[in-house]
């Protein structure tokens, strides 16, 4: 069973308005097979329809799980590891955060809960049992890297590295000193231990758009999954473009929910490569090869970079979805 250190991400799952619609996308896009589970009772005499949890190569990388309302946002969400998921919801109000869904066993498999850093960006915790996280990952087909998008950095770096002991680094070389990598507690802090990263949403982007994290998935060629994306009814939000990480696109599927690819170079050379459990890509400058025009054109291509999946709280009902829910 994986270990996942606390404070690394350890799953990701999607709230879509259609699972069947997602498994069709994601099948496509990532040759992800699935299997259904859920459809149980809820409070209240509801029926919770039924997730589809998603495999790559036979190890499972993520979930496709229905909304419960069609109020809440369509959006992938990132879930942290911890050991002691009612301690650290303590820890996150005590330190300005928002618990939105307290710590809610799922049997076996362990326990989750919701919350929302101080600049209302929201994610997972997962206090892992007989499910410990993804299966694969830093791989192509599976999740290799998250980024906190923020209008407050101080207050979200101080949370983070407060709450789950994050090490800052700021990104040397191709990025603006609003980027800063995180490494877990106790590790040597710097690219080749780096689990996430914060970045700015800066004033050049509507001011409506609120704090947020978004999730990579590892692609062999980024230029090809958003062609594939696009020609599957998804859109490419920002097109593909280089890092010294990669290379790296922004893409919605055809629900909606916001996401990112990255195709590393060839031997892997990027941050989080020197551990098998951390592979951490790193988003450039806005003017590292953004905005270069790509060799054929892009459908649903936007007029430049977009980083706002539409986020918000999961559900402040207890239901939502989890690992093992």
């Amino acid at each position: 069973m994986a270990e996942f250190v606390q404070g690394m991400p350890c799953w990701v799952d999607a709230a879509l308005p259609d699972v069947e619609a997602g498994k069709r996308f994601y099948g496509e896009l990532f040759g992800w097979t699935f299997t259904d589970r859920g459809g149980d009772r809820l409070p209240g005499g509801r029926t919770r329809g039924r997730s589809a949890d998603a495999y790559s190569g036979g190890r499972l990388v993520a979930a496709l799980t229905p909304k419960s309302d069609g109020r809440m946002p369509t959006v992938w969400s990132v879930y942290l590891a911890t050991p002691d998921a009612p301690a650290l919801a303590r820890r996150i109000t005590e330190s300005g955060g928002q618990v939105i869904n307290a710590p809610l066993s799922v049997g076996p498999a362990g326990a989750y809960a919701v919350a929302a850093d101080p600049g209302g960006a929201v994610f997972g915790l997962w206090q892992g049992g007989e499910r410990a996280g993804f299966e694969k990952h830093g791989e192509p087909g599976s999740y290799c890297w998250t980024e906190v998008y923020t209008r407050d950095k101080e207050r979200v770096d101080a949370f983070y590295e407060g709450v789950f002991g994050f090490q800052g680094t700021d990104l040397p070389g191709i990025a603006s000193e609003d980027f800063r990598m995180w490494s877990p507690e106790g590790t040597e802090p710097g690219e080749s231990t780096a689990v996430g990263g914060r970045s700015v949403i800066d004033d050049s982007l509507p001011a409506e758009m609120p704090g947020h994290f978004l999730v990579y998935f590892c692609v062999e060629d980024c230029d090809d999954a958003a062609r594939r994306a696009a020609a599957l009814g998804g859109r490419v939000r920002t097109a593909p473009y280089d890092i010294p990480y990669g290379r790296i696109a922004e893409l919605t599927d055809d629900q909606g929910a916001a996401f990112a690819v990255l195709a590393e170079p060839a031997g892997g050379a990027g941050p989080g490569t020197a551990r098998d459990d951390a592979r951490a890509p790193a988003e450039g400058a806005e003017g590292a090869g953004d905005g270069e025009e790509p060799e054929k054109p892009w459908p649903h291509d936007s007029p430049g970079p977009v980083r706002a999946p539409d986020t918000g709280p999961r559900n402040g009902s207890g239901e939502g979805p989890a690992p093992g829910a």
